[in-house]
Parts: C-alpha cells; sequence; structure tokens
C-alpha cells in the first residue's frame, strides 16, 4: 500500500505543480500588475491625459494669440486700450456703455 501510495503522489505531482504553475501565469496575465485588466486602465489614463493635452494646447494657444499682440515688435493699441480699460473699470467719454447686473460678466 504504502508503494503504491508513493508511485501515486509521485505520478500527480508534476502535472499538479504544472498546473499552479500554469494558474499563476494565467491569473497574472489577467489580474496582475501589467495584466489585461492593468492594461485597460492605462489606456482610459491615456485617453484622459490626450483630452487635458488638447485643452491646455488651446489654452496656450490663446494666451499666445494674446501676449503676441502686446509684443514690442507688434503692439496692438487696441487690445491693450480695451485691456487696460477693462482692468481699471474706465470709459472714454465717447464710449456707450452697458451695465451688466453684478452676476453677469460680458467676458469670461
Amino acid at each position: 500500500m504504502g508503494r503504491w501510495l508513493k508511485r501515486q503522489t509521485a505520478a500527480v505531482m508534476p502535472p499538479l505543480a504544472f498546473l499552479a504553475l500554469a494558474s499563476y501565469f494565467a491569473w497574472s496575465a489577467t489580474q496582475g500588475e501589467r495584466g489585461l485588466n492593468a492594461y485597460a486602465l492605462r489606456q482610459q489614463d491615456l485617453v484622459l491625459a490626450r483630452t487635458q493635452l488638447a485643452q491646455a494646447e488651446a489654452e496656450t494657444a490663446i494666451w499666445e494669440r494674446r501676449v503676441s499682440t502686446l509684443r514690442s515688435n507688434h503692439l496692438d493699441l487696441d487690445a491693450l486700450d480695451e485691456r487696460v480699460r477693462s482692468m481699471l473699470n474706465l470709459s472714454n467719454p465717447d464710449d456707450i456703455v452697458v451695465p451688466y447686473g453684478q452676476g453677469k460678466r460680458l467676458f469670461q
């Protein structure tokens, strides 16, 4: 009985070890740190990062366009005058002023 049990155990151990090893790699391929689920999460993060990059580039383009009018070699006096008046809350006596309510703003 003892020999038979040893032979059966010896016959079962290699397939059992292979099954355990294959199960570990299968779990790691799907649930692990670099598995399929982690890949899907990284793809979602990448889409979000690209969206944020596009928004940042659009905002940068807007600011570059605004700043380019203030450079000394290309100074747009109308834009400068408009900006100074809006920041100082002043107007020219010849301007037509349309008042807005407290919570309403013309420009963002």
